[in-house]
């Protein structure tokens, strides 16, 4: 048996779906009788459901029994009221390791939504001359961990008189997420850098500080589009021509980023507008920027 709802102005029982077949546009004036199984019901006829009046002369819908006003139809039980503290602001980046060298990219677009906040927002955060952090994610986020990074740095160079090489750096940079395990820094990061033995190494992240050492890592809006891209041409992986694998060079990685870049472009609309690529060797960095479509 259907629940009824009672018209206030002809006064005619209707059951529930002649209800749902009549009322068309309600806009939040007319409404469908409420379900609510967390109580035995406000007019004792049904526990399922609260009774609706609708009053056209004074335009509001009201219980039946006391008059309240329900707050647009939802019911006037208890219900959660919130935000989010993260914003996720787009972006992708990418870091690939080479026999002496590590490639970094990220593009340069920050974004909230549908909405281009800026077209040039650097991605990357060059920490010490041999290893550069790339993070997507929440831009206060990245813009505190940082923060928190750099001064972490300017410390143990005091103390040790050296800067920390890049094995250091990434155990640092999984101390410091794990720290911030239970409020995590909404920030994907990517870390890329020349070892002590002048060896390219790459480090993926997740939120909480749990890392590895790769070939290759990528994060952000984009990731789902360059890490099957590089399976591909960086891992060899799925390929019958292992015996014809080489060694790239870096100035082949890097047109190889551009290609990637442009293709996550075309397919996620966070990323674009310019990728900037910064190669590092035990020499120190070196920087490139090429434009992206900007739509």
């Amino acid at each position: 048996q259907h629940p009824t709802i009672v018209i206030a102005d002809n006064h005619q029982s209707m059951s529930y779906l002649q209800i749902q077949r009549s009322l068309q546009n309600t806009n939040g004036a007319t409404a469908l009788p409420i379900h609510n199984t967390e109580s035995n019901g406000l007019n004792g006829s049904n526990k399922h459901t609260i009774s609706v009046n609708y009053d056209k002369s004074t335009d509001e819908q009201t219980l039946s029994d006391d008059n309240h006003i329900i707050d647009h139809g939802v019911t006037q039980n208890p219900y959660e009221r919130g935000f989010s503290p993260y914003e996720f602001n787009g972006g992708t980046v990418l870091a690939i390791s080479g026999k002496d060298y590590a490639v970094v990219a990220a593009d340069t677009r920050l974004s909230s939504g549908y909405e281009i906040l800026s077209r040039n927002v650097t991605k990357l955060h060059q920490l010490t001359n041999t290893t550069v952090l790339a993070s997507a994610g929440c831009k206060t986020d990245v813009d505190q961990l940082r923060s928190v990074l750099d001064i972490r740095m300017q410390m143990y160079e005091h103390d040790n008189r050296k800067n920390m090489s890049t094995p250091s750096v990434a155990q640092m940079l999984g101390n410091t997420l794990y720290y911030k395990r239970f409020f995590p820094y909404y920030a994907f990061n990517v870390l890329g850098g020349v070892d002590h033995e002048g060896k390219g190494a790459v480090y993926s992240y997740d939120a909480i500080g749990s890392f590895e050492r790769t070939p290759f890592s990528a994060a952000g809006s984009g990731q789902s589009f360059l890490i099957p891209l590089m399976d591909n041409v960086i891992s060899h992986k799925n390929r019958c021509d292992e015996e014809n694998r080489v060694d790239l060079q870096s100035d082949e990685v890097v047109e190889i980023v551009k290609d990637a870049f442009v293709t996550a472009g075309e397919r996620d609309i966070y990323t674009g507008d310019a990728v900037q690529i910064m190669v590092i060797t035990k020499d120190g960095v070196t920087e490139h920027v090429y434009r992206l479509k900007a739509d």
